[in-house]
C-alpha cells in the first residue's frame, strides 16, 4: 500500500513524466542515447513521486499511546480487551512494525470475548499469513497440527437465549375445550395438539387459553399467514417433539418466518440452527443472509459471515457479498457480528484497500467503518482513512471534511490531507502555515517536515528536507528528492551517494527503482541490470513509472548492452560479490544464474538466505518455497522443508526434516541445518560437542565454498563459546583462505578473548575495509577501541543504518556516565521516535528512575511491555517503580 495515497498535488516537485517509447526502442542492440549533458534528457527520465499519505493511525506520541493501552488492559473487562489490542495493532502499523502488529492481532484473537471476535480476528490472521498454507501442510507432515483458524462451529458458540416463552409463566384461563385444533391452509386440515401449540409463543398461548375466539374453535384458518401445510406439519411435530427432523431448507426458511411472526423462539431457534448446518458454500451463504437479517437470525448470521471471511479477499471481489456487507444498517450488523462491527469493517477495509483502494467498494466499506465506529479512538481512524481514499478518487471537498473531523478527533497527521487538498485548491501558503503550527505546537517528527517541504523553494526545502531526515531517518522521499536535484545539477556522483544512504539499510523498491534510471542516463548498464535485477528478485512483478512499464521489459531491453555471462563467470561473480559482502549484487547474479540451466533449488535457497541478511522475510520465504518447489531429489527437498519450518518458529520440526533427510542422504545442507536448528533450540551445554560434530560431517561433504565458509565460520563460533580459541582460530583463518570475508569478525572475538585488543580492532578494519554493506563492522569494532575512537564507529553506524539501536544505548550511558541526563534521554529519544524497541524504552525508563520522574519511567515501562508484554527484566521493572506511582 506504499504507493496507493501518492498525492496529485504539488506537481512542481516532480520531475516531468517520461515517455517510454522515447529511450526504450531497441536499434541495433542500441538503447537510445541520452544525453548526460542535457538537463531535459536527465528530467524526461527521472522522476520523484510526492510522499504518500498513510492510511493509518499515526500518533504523534505513540510511546504515550502505547504506555496509556497498556495500563487499560491491565484494568479493563474481558470484554474490552480485543478492541485495545486492535489499537495497539493499528500504531504498530503505523510504525511499519510487522511483527509487532501480528502479535496484537494474535493476541486479540486469543481474548476474544465473543464468536464474533473469534471469527473476525482468525479471519484476519488467516489473511495475513496468506501463502502460508504450505507452512501447515509441512507440520501435518510432521505429525502436527497448525490449523487453527479454520472453520468453528458457530451453533455451539452462540447458546440459545434463556428468555424463550414457556406457557407455565401463562395462567390458563380455565376454558373447557377439545384437546386438538385443526389449522386449515387451502384444502388442507392439519390436526395438531392445543396445548402444544399454545406452549410455542405467548401469542399463541393467548390466542387458545386467552379470551379470544378461536381459543374457543376447533378449527382455525391459517391459509393467509404464508405456511404451507407440510410447514405447519412440521410445526405440529416440533410441538410435540421439541426438534425438527428431517425438514429440507426451503420449508425452515418459511418456518422461520413464521416462528419469527408469531413469536415462537424454541422454534426459531431450532430453524436457526438447523440452517446454520446447511451453509457450504459463499453461494449458500450469500442466500441466507438475507434471511437471517430480515428475520434477526444470529446463528444464521453469524454461519454465513463466517464463510464471508473465511475467503477473503476472494469473497470482497463477490458483488452480491459486497451488497450485503455494505448495505447493513446498525441493527443489521449486531445480528450479523454482534459488537464487533467495528472491526470486521477495519479488516474488510485493510483487504479492500489492497484489492483496490479507488473503487467504490472500498469507500462502502470505509462509510461503514465511519458508522461503526463508537470511540474518539475509532471515529479518528475512520475518518482518516476514509479520507485517503476520497482524495485519491480526487473527491476533494468530502475528503476535506473527513480529514478536518479526523483532525479535530485528534489525529494530528490528518493534517496533512488537509495541507494536500488546500494545496490543489491553489492555497499552498495556507498549507504550509497550517505545518508551521503543527510544528511549532507539538515535538516536532520527520513527517512534519517532509510534508511542509512539499509548500516551499530552494533552500528553506532543502532545509525542512534535512530536518525531516533528522527526525527520520527511514523517510524515503528526502533521499529521494535530494538525489534528484543532485542529479539534475549533473553531480551524479553526490547523486548516486545520497540514494545509496537510503539503500544502505532499507531496500525500498522506489530507491533501486530511483537509482536505475541514474545508471541509465549515466549509460552505465550493467550497473542498471544489477537493480533492476534486484527489484524482480524483491517483486517479480513490478511495474516502473508509475506502473506503465514492467520491469521486466526493461530488463529485457537494457540487458542487450551488457556483457552475457558463462555460468562459470556468473559463479565468479557471485562468489566475489558474496566475499565483499555486496548482497544486491550477489541477488542481481543470482537472478541471471536462474535463468540457466542451473540446479534452481540451490540458487533459490541462496536467494532466501541474501533476503534474510536484507531483512525482506516475505519474499525470503518466497524465495524458500521455490527451492523446495526446483529441489532435484527428496533429500534436497527436506532440507528446504526444514528451513521453511525453522524460519517461522518451528524449530523442532525443522530439526526433524534434517534428519529424515540425512537418513536418505548425507549431505552438507541437511548436516548443516541440524547443526544450526539443535544450536538455537539447545540450552544445554552439552550440546555443543553434538553440533561441532554435525558441523564436522558437513565439512566432509560436497558443496561450494561460498556455504563452507559459513560453515567454518560458524564451528568458529560454537569453539569460542566452549573456550576452545586455538580451534575458533584455525576455522575463522580456514575461512578466510576461501575468502569467508565475515570470519574476521569471528577471529576478532578470538583475539579480544586473548587479550589483544589491538588485533582485534585491526581484524575488524580488515573487514570493514572488504565489505561493502559495513554497518556491523563498524559496530563491533568499537567494542575493541578506547572511548573517542568508539563514539566515532558507532557515529558511523547511525550513519549507514540509523536503524542499529546499539549506538544510541552507548551513546546516552556515556552522557550519562557524564550526568548530562537531559542530553542522555534526548539521545535515546531521537531513535524512539522512529523505532519501538524495547531495549530504548527499557534504558530511558531506567533513566527516568535514576532522576526521580516515576511518571516518564512508568510510562516508557509500559510502551516497552507492549512490545514485549513477557520481558521478564520489564515486568520487574514495572512492579518496582509501578509501586511509587504517586
Amino acid at each position: 500500500m506504499r504507493t496507493f495515497f501518492a498525492s496529485e498535488s504539488c506537481k512542481e516537485t516532480e520531475l516531468n513524466s517520461i515517455n517510454p517509447q522515447s529511450w526504450l526502442q531497441v536499434e541495433r542492440g542500441k538503447l537510445s542515447k541520452i544525453s548526460f549533458e542535457s538537463n531535459s534528457s536527465i528530467e524526461s527520465l527521472i522522476k520523484v513521486p510526492e510522499p504518500s499519505i498513510l492510511p493509518y493511525f499515526k500518533p504523534v506520541d505513540y510511546v504515550e499511546v502505547l504506555a496509556r493501552l497498556h495500563e487499560e488492559l491491565e484494568a479493563c473487562s474481558s470484554q474490552e480487551r480485543s478492541n485495545l489490542y486492535l489499537l495497539q495493532y493499528q500504531v504498530f502499523k503505523g510504525l511499519g512494525e510487522v511483527k509487532l502488529r501480528r502479535t496484537s492481532l494474535h493476541s486479540a484473537w486469543i481474548k476474544a470475548s465473543s464468536v464474533y471476535e473469534r471469527l473476525v480476528f482468525g479471519a484476519w490472521l488467516k489473511y495475513e499469513k496468506q501463502g502460508e498454507e504450505l507452512i501447515s501442510d509441512l507440520m501435518s507432515s510432521c505429525g502436527k497440527c497448525a490449523k487453527e483458524f479454520g472453520m468453528i462451529d458457530v451453533a455451539s458458540e452462540l447458546p440459545a437465549s434463556s428468555n424463550l416463552f414457556s406457557s407455565g409463566t401463562i395462567v390458563d384461563n380455565g376454558k373447557a375445550v377439545s384437546g386438538q385444533v385443526s389449522f386449515r391452509i387451502g384444502n388442507e386440515r392439519i390436526l395438531c395438539d392445543r396445548q402444544k401449540i399454545a406452549g410455542l409463543s405467548a401469542p399463541f398461548h393467548a390466542m387458545f387459553n386467552g379470551c379470544f375466539t378461536e381459543s374457543s374453535l376447533e378449527e382455525i384458518d391459517m391459509s393467509e399467514n404464508n405456511i404451507s401445510p407440510l410447514g405447519m406439519r412440521a410445526i405440529s411435530e416440533f410441538s410435540v417433539a421439541g426438534c425438527l427432523n428431517e425438514v429440507p431448507p426451503n420449508l425452515l426458511l418459511e418456518i422461520l418466518v413464521f416462528a419469527n411472526k408469531f413469536c415462537c423462539e424454541r422454534l426459531k431457534d431450532s430453524c436457526d440452527r438447523k440452517l446454520a448446518s446447511l451453509v457450504s458454500s459463499r453461494q449458500d451463504a450469500v442466500e441466507l443472509m438475507e434471511y437471517a437479517l430480515e428475520e434477526n437470525s444470529p446463528v444464521l448470521a453469524a454461519s454465513c459471515f463466517q464463510v464471508f471471511l473465511h475467503e477473503l479477499p476472494e469473497s470482497l471481489n463477490d458483488s452480491q457479498v459486497v451488497k450485503l456487507l455494505c448495505n447493513s444498517n446498525r441493527e443489521q450488523r449486531s445480528i450479523m457480528v454482534g459488537s464487533a462491527a467495528f472491526s470486521l469493517y477495519y479488516l474488510l477495509g485493510e483487504v479492500s484497500l489492497n484489492l483496490d483502494p479507488r473503487s467504490d467498494r472500498t469507500v462502502c466499506i470505509l462509510e461503514q467503518l465511519v458508522d461503526s465506529a463508537e470511540t474518539t479512538q475509532q471515529k479518528m481512524v475512520a475518518y482518516h482513512q476514509l479520507g485517503c481514499v476520497r482524495l485519491l478518487r480526487k473527491e476533494y471537498n468530502k475528503a476535506e471534511q473527513l480529514f478536518q473531523a479526523a483532525l479535530e478527533a485528534g489525529h494530528i497527521y490528518s493534517v496533512v490531507g488537509l495541507a494536500r487538498i488546500n494545496h490543489i485548491k491553489g492555497n499552498k501558503q495556507w498549507a504550509y502555515e497550517k505545518l508551521s503550527s503543527v510544528i511549532s505546537s507539538h515535538s516536532p517528527l520527520g513527517w512534519m517536515y517532509q510534508e511542509r517541504s512539499l509548500y516551499c523553494e530552494g533552500e528553506r526545502r532543502w532545509e525542512d528536507l534535512e530536518k525531516a531526515t533528522e527526525f527520520d531517518p527511514t523517510l524515503v522521499y528526502p533521499y529521494m528528492y535530494r538525489a534528484a536535484s543532485l542529479m539534475r545539477k549533473q553531480d551524479a556522483q553526490a547523486a548516486l551517494s545520497e540514494i545509496n544512504r537510503i539503500l544502505g539499510f532499507k531496500l525500498a523498491l522506489e530507491c533501486l527503482e530511483l537509482r536505475f534510471c541514474f545508471y541509465l542516463a549515466l549509460e552505465d548498464y550493467q550497473s542498471a541490470i544489477c537493480d533492476i535485477q534486484a527489484i524482480l528478485t524483491l517483486a517479480p512483478h513490478y511495474r516502473m513509472f508509475d506502473g506503465r512499464v514492467a520491469a521486466s521489459q526493461l530488463r529485457t531491453l537494457v540487458r542487450e548492452h551488457v556483457e552475457n555471462w558463462t555460468t562459470a563467470d556468473c559463479w565468479l561473480q557471485l562468489y566475489d560479490k558474496w566475499s565483499s559482502v555486496d548482497d544486491i549484487g550477489s541477488l542481481s547474479v543470482i537472478y541471471q544464474m536462474l535463468e540457466s540451466d542451473a540446479a534452481k533449488g540451490v540458487l533459490y535457497f541462496r536467494q532466501s538466505l541474501l533476503l534474510l541478511r536484507l531483512n525482506c522475510p516475505e519474499a525470503a520465504m518466497r524465495s524458500l518455497q521455490l527451492a523446495r518447489q526446483h529441489a532435484s531429489s527428496d533429500h534436497e527437498r527436506l532440507v528446504y522443508e526444514g528451513w521453511i519450518l525453522y524460519d517461522t518458529g518451528h524449530c523442532a520440526e525443522g530439526l526433524w526434516k534434517a534428519e529424515e533427510s540425512i537418513s536418505l542422504q548425507r549431505s552438507f545442507e541437511a548436516f548443516f541445518l541440524k547443526a544450526y536448528a539443535l544450536a538455537d533450540s539447545c540450552l544445554d551445554p552439552s550440546c555443543s560437542s553434538v553440533v561441532v560434530a554435525l558441523l564436522d560431517e558437513a565439512l566432509k561433504c560436497p558443496s561450494d565454498r561460498l556455504r563452507k565458509g559459513q560453515a567454518l565460520n560458524n564451528l568458529g563460533s560454537v569453539y569460542v563459546d566452549c573456550g576452545k580459541l586455538d580451534a575458533a582460530a584455525d576455522c575463522y583463518i580456514n575461512a578466510l583462505k576461501i575468502r569467508h570475508t565475515r570470519a574476521h569478525q569471528g577471529l576478532a572475538r578470538v583475539h579480544f578473548l586473548r587479550n589483544d585488543k589491538n588485533a582485534a580492532y585491526e581484524e575488524m578494519t580488515k573487514l570493514i575495509e572488504k565489505a561493502r554493506n559495513n554497518a556491523s563492522a563498524y559496530e563491533k569494532r568499537s567494542e575493541y577501541c578506547e572511548r573517542e575512537l568508539a563514539k566515532a564507529d558507532l557515529e558511523m553506524v547511525t550513519r549507514l543504518d540509523p536503524l542499529r539501536v546499539y549506538p544510541y544505548r552507548y551513546r546516552a550511558a556515556v552522557l550519562m556516565d557524564n550526568h548530562q541526563t537531559k542530553e542522555a534521554i534526548a539521545e535515546l529519544s531521537r531513535a524512539i521516535a522512529f523505532k519501538a524497541d524495547l531495549h530504548l524504552l527499557h534504558l530511558r525508563a531506567a533513566f527516568h528512575e535514576h532522576v526521580g520522574n516515576v511518571m516518564g519511567a512508568l510510562r516508557d515501562c509500559r510502551a516497552a511491555l507492549s512490545v514485549d508484554p513477557n520481558h521478564q527484566e520489564m515486568l520487574e521493572f514495572h512492579s518496582r517503580v509501578n509501586s511509587r506511582e504517586p
